[in-house]
């Protein structure tokens, strides 16, 4: 079973074709993350940062996934709100070596979560806490501690 597969085992993905989110600030790695669950013959060898949104199309043995990756320079922000509506699952993805903005990712986080096409929703939501390969990075433990993630009552989530 692969990544894929696990994944949405995980966020009880039941449908044939799924939207996914993948947010997080600029630099926190959403692209890099999203190339590595591709396949590995349509994997990018260079990746760049992303300006606005790129849309990646790929699928594992049971489902087709559409993983909508936004930029998240803070001018581009604004747009994530758009695609809320039609997702199914988002990925919000930290860098765990960024200590000094992890308020601001607090701040989109709880944005995010209390915008009324996702706070309706019983979306899952998986925490990728990036980069914990870096000397000073935080645990994922002191990233779910930071973002206050215990308050998270009404939806499935993971870090």
């Amino acid at each position: 079973m692969g990544l894929l597969d696990k994944l949405s085992g995980w966020l009880g993905l039941r449908k044939k074709e799924v939207n996914v989110l993948c947010l997080g600030l600029d630099n926190s790695g959403k692209t890099t993350i999203i190339n590595q669950l591709k396949p590995a013959n349509t994997q990018a060898q260079e990746i760049v940062p992303t300006i606005g949104f790129n849309i990646e199309k790929f699928k594992s043995s049971s489902l087709s996934f559409t993983v909508f990756d936004m930029s998240g320079q803070s001018r581009y922000r604004n747009l994530w709100e758009h695609y809320y509506k039609e997702s199914h699952a988002i990925i919000f993805v930290i860098d765990s070596g960024d200590k000094l903005r992890m308020v601001v990712a607090k701040e989109e986080l709880d944005t995010l979560l209390n915008h009324e096409d996702i706070r309706s929703k019983k979306m899952p939501v998986l925490f990728f806490a990036n980069k914990m390969d870096l000397r000073d990075a935080m645990s994922s433990v002191k990233v779910s501690q930071m973002l206050s993630l215990e308050n998270i009552k009404d939806k499935p989530w993971h870090i």
